[in-house]
């Protein structure tokens, strides 16, 4: 596992934790068991405070990319099907909600396209 934090980027650290951790398990880069190291472990050797770490294996986990299993560490979890589904029901939230607040559908679009370069960029 690769990590590379960047203090002058303006995003959080522990969400340049969290997104490098999301995308290695989505690419399979860390493939589904993959034993991550402690919290504080990842902390020394990032440089990074243990709270920081422990927030985002946190959000990692809500999730779904992760899963901590006590004394057998935190692991890389099967999330596909998991993931896509939960991304279903994301859209389908999104788009009921776009309706009630009347916005035509190419409005709807037009607000999940912002949204979308707004985080992937």
């Amino acid at each position: 596992m690769t990590l590379k934090i960047r203090i002058d980027d303006g995003t959080p650290p522990y969400e340049q934790v969290r997104a490098q951790i999301s995308e290695q398990a989505r690419s399979g880069a860390l493939p589904v068991g993959y034993r991550l190291p402690t919290v504080r472990g990842l902390a020394e050797t990032l440089g990074l405070a243990a709270n920081t770490v422990a927030k985002a294996y946190r959000a990692l986990e809500a999730d779904g990319v992760i899963e901590t299993r006590g004394r057998n560490g935190t692991l890389i979890a099967a999330a596909g099907a998991a993931a896509e589904r939960e991304l279903a029901s994301a859209a389908q939230e999104f788009a009921a909600r776009a309706r009630r607040l009347g916005c035509s559908e190419e409005e709807a679009v037009a607000a999940l396209r912002d949204a979308l370069r707004a985080v992937y960029r």
